[in-house]
């Protein structure tokens, strides 16, 4: 991990490499979903129901994947889980990766409802930065994830109504 320039407190300017991979792992379903011969997708052929929200939403999603990166505290390792409450929300953390998953699972699979999508992919990837960023005491990730959180939730639910 490495620190640049000090932000405030003990939050610097610096490169998680963990944050990349964690990044990745994340988009893994949307890897493999060109793989798949679905026999539908909805949640890669909404209608757009807002250009404001639709650009919210990319703006809070890219300063998540940012603030993960390029935000890093001065007390922190490369991985570390010092302690019961850096070990509660690393395991929340994977814990939100994993429903993650079995959400995209039952979406390959046909189980496409409307609580799939949005509980499950839709929740699930900010609620996923909400907690690295509580996990790695990143304030900017943890307030960033929560208002992208809402922020998502809204755009996506909107544009299933006008679609489904």
């Amino acid at each position: 991990m490495f620190r640049w320039i000090k932000l405030f407190d003990n939050q610097y300017l610096g490169f998680w490499v963990l944050g990349l991979i964690l990044f990745a792992i994340q988009e893994i379903p949307y890897m493999i979903m060109p793989l798949l011969k679905l026999k539908s997708n909805p949640i890669m052929t909404m209608q757009e129901s807002s250009i404001i929200l639709n650009t919210c939403e990319k703006l809070l999603g890219s300063l998540c994947i940012a603030f993960m990166m390029f935000i890093v505290c001065d007390e922190k390792t490369i991985f570390s889980i010092n302690g019961p409450q850096e070990l509660l929300f690393f395991s929340i953390t994977i814990g939100v990766l994993l429903l993650n998953f079995f959400g995209w699972f039952l979406y390959f699979t046909g189980h496409q409802s409307i609580f799939v999508m949005m509980f499950f992919i839709v929740m699930m990837p900010p609620l996923f930065y909400v907690f690295i960023g509580l996990w790695r005491s990143n304030i900017l990730l943890t307030i960033t994830g929560c208002i992208f959180l809402g922020v998502h939730f809204t755009h996506v639910l909107g544009n299933l109504k006008i679609s489904l």
